[in-house]
């Protein structure tokens, strides 16, 4: 069984308060559930890490070497600024799947540059959670 590790980043615990036009009205607790659902439904073994502080995402893609098969990643708001995230995915050389909630693209344009994209190998935008149960199936083959 494959071993997926999904890293949220940023304010993505705020799911439902924040910007509702934008993220839904669906929270945190929600989307964690979501993800787990469907890694089960696709014979994936998962494990959520989200967390506010990019010192703490690096740590978690650095202990993921050796540990699991691929990372789903949503940097949030370090997407357009953490050198340090991507440099971190590289250095351990996981295959890497890139999910927004919103379509960044039609949004701010800082929003339109994603360092982390840089290295994944699928990039997934404007799906809302849909597109993490796309990523998952990415590394399930399904």
């Amino acid at each position: 069984m494959k071993k997926i590790l999904v890293i949220n980043g940023p304010n993505l615990n705020l799911l439902g308060l924040r910007e509702p036009a934008i993220y839904g009205n669906r929270d945190f607790k929600a989307l964690e559930a979501f993800i787990l659902e469907n890694g089960l439904d696709l014979g994936l073994q998962i494990e959520l890490f989200q967390s506010n502080h990019e010192g703490a995402i690096v740590d978690k893609i650095q202990q993921a070497y050796g540990v699991f098969d691929g990372i789903v990643i949503n940097p949030a708001a370090y997407t357009h600024t953490s050198v340090a995230i991507l440099d971190a995915l590289k250095g351990v050389a996981i295959p890497t799947v890139e999910v927004h909630l919103s379509d960044v693209d039609s949004r701010e344009e800082f929003r339109r540059h994603s360092f982390v994209s840089l290295y994944a190998s699928k990039v997934i935008k404007g799906k809302g959670f849909d597109g993490y149960r796309e990523a998952l199936e990415y590394f399930s083959g399904k």
